[in-house]
């Protein structure tokens, strides 16, 4: 034993033993009640929250009570173990130990109220965008669901950091200072996030507007149904199942020109071209006949017919209709104008199209004397 560095017949193992008992006395009855209450604590309140869950709760048409009651229960069981521990490394003379397990308890007990808050504002949600249009929809609440659960959990951070005696200003500090540095390096991540935030906010469209696209791939559709508006960017659906991804801030610095948003029917203009030669009158009451024709045009008001310029071959006329339903006007349009061809022809309307006359003189040349 003398190879292990000391001596074992030099211990008094008597001594050793009754200090082991006199450490040991004082503290094992103590602890033996800590552990029974937390355990009546668990079972009663697993009891308790159970049969209100069960003969109270379930009955009610509201989910604020079931979440307030799973939020009870999540933090008296959480705290019932967290509390014993505590308790019993305190009674063991290990208070700094002690000290760690009471703030991470203080600080876990906000991811259940955040989890409480954030599910309580989803059924908000639900019911605030079933039952009305207003701006806070189902892209903006879930923002603000988001934000708020994570102000509570960086509050729970700092309760717990402040329960060790930490001081969080230098954090604070530093925490500027990367933020700082963070929003040099990702300056256009930012911008698209306030831009997106923006867009939620002056709501220029929303999710199933139907708004005019600016870069499209070639030969496909130049407009599209808004699918999703994200923090960076927005999702729009054209009419070729392509979905275009753009980004926020280019968005936000175009004009955006929406549909749907002043209702469904609009205004619908159609530009036709007869020669000069034509009955304009006659052209005129042939496009207001084929345009009440159509389905999903307005007969009040009325369709009208304009001229709207003179060209070099032909008189510019303008189709004006109203229709019902702002996503069909490319039916609406393509349907008139497929009418009007055979209209025209059978009425004797002509469509001007170029054509070049040339004059031919066919006399000689008079020849000069002396040749």
């Amino acid at each position: 034993m003398e190879n292990l560095g000391f001596d074992l017949s030099s211990l008094d193992l008597a001594e050793l033993w009754a200090a082991v008992v006199a450490f040991l006395a004082p503290r094992w009855l103590p602890s033996l009640i800590v552990v029974g209450v937390a355990v009546i604590v668990y079972l009663l309140a697993r009891a308790v929250l159970g049969r209100a869950q069960r003969q109270w709760v379930t009955r009610t048409a509201t989910q604020l009570d079931d979440l307030a009651v799973r939020l009870v229960r999540q933090a008296l069981l959480l705290s019932s173990g967290a509390w014993a521990v505590w308790r019993l490394l305190d009674i063991w003379a290990l208070p700094t130990v002690a000290q760690w397990v009471y703030a991470i308890w203080i600080g876990v007990l906000f991811f259940p109220l955040s989890r409480f808050v954030g599910d309580a504002l989803t059924a908000l949600e639900t019911e605030v965008v079933s039952r009305t249009s207003t701006p806070l929809d189902k892209t903006a609440l879930p923002m603000v669901n988001k934000a708020i659960r994570f102000v509570i959990i960086a509050l729970g951070v700092v309760v717990a950091l402040a329960e060790l005696g930490i001081n969080i200003a230098p954090l604070l500090a530093g925490a500027g200072v990367m933020g700082l540095a963070l929003s040099l390096a990702a300056k256009d991540t930012l911008s698209n996030v306030i831009a997106g935030v923006l867009l939620i906010v002056d709501r220029p469209f929303q999710v199933g507007d139907r708004i005019e696209l600016w870069t499209t791939p070639n030969e496909t559709g130049s407009w599209g149904d808004v699918i999703e508006i994200g923090l960076r960017a927005t999702k729009i659906r054209n009419p070729d199942n392509l979905v275009v991804v753009v980004p926020n801030n280019q968005i936000m610095q175009r004009d955006i020109i929406n549909y749907t948003m002043s209702g469904q029917d609009i205004r619908l203009r159609i530009p036709f071209s007869v020669a000069y030669e034509s009955d304009i009158e006659r052209a005129k009451s042939l496009l207001v006949d084929i345009a009440l024709g159509v389905e999903g045009i307005k007969s009040d008001p009325a369709p009208i017919v304009i001229a709207r310029s003179f060209g070099p071959s032909e008189v510019n006329l303008e189709l004006r209709v109203w229709i019902l339903e702002a996503r069909a006007r490319r039916r609406i349009a393509d349907d008139i104008s497929e009418m009007a061809l055979p209209a025209f022809e059978e009425a004797g309307v002509e469509i001007p199209y170029p054509k070049r006359e040339l004059y031919i003189r066919s006399a000689d040349a008079p020849r000069a004397e002396g040749v």
